[in-house]
């Protein structure tokens, strides 16, 4: 799924009343890293985000992004995906969701796929099980590496 610009920003301003809510600051650098996180076109990792924040904020750790990461995912406020090679993070969908996965570049897009609420509907209904949470990842190669290939 594409995210408007418009889409980022509310998410982005949702994002910030709910962590004020909480009683956190939101300092420069935290806001920096919630705006990096929902403007990111992509699924970046905590050293990405990092490496991009670098050139306006020189003094900000890996640390602070680690930790703000965390505070986000204790509110369930960024989805973390777990690969063998790393996590990266949705912080504009933080909601379980299914995942395009390239298994040559890394690359990673968001799918509508139709009927996923009526999967879920029935797994629930069929077996008794209140399903809270899915992981559906779907891998292969992405139109740009199939190019090249």
């Amino acid at each position: 799924m594409t995210y408007s610009s418009e889409q980022r920003e509310t998410r982005l301003a949702d994002l910030k009343h709910k962590i004020k809510e909480q009683g956190l600051r939101i300092t420069p650098q935290r806001m920096a890293i919630l705006r990096a996180l929902v403007m990111h076109s992509g699924h970046p990792t905590v050293e990405e985000l990092h490496k991009e924040l670098l050139p306006d904020f020189p003094s900000m750790s890996l640390a602070t992004v680690y930790k703000t990461i965390t505070m986000l995912k204790q509110q369930d406020e960024v989805l973390e995906l777990e690969f063998s090679r790393d996590s990266r993070y949705d912080g504009t969908n933080p909601h379980p969701h299914p995942h395009l996965i390239c298994r040559r570049c890394g690359s990673i897009i968001d799918p509508d796929v139709p009927g996923l609420a009526e999967m879920i509907a029935n797994l629930q209904q069929t077996t008794g099980f209140s399903v809270t949470s899915h992981r559906l990842d779907f891998y292969g190669e992405c139109p740009e590496c199939k190019k090249a290939s």
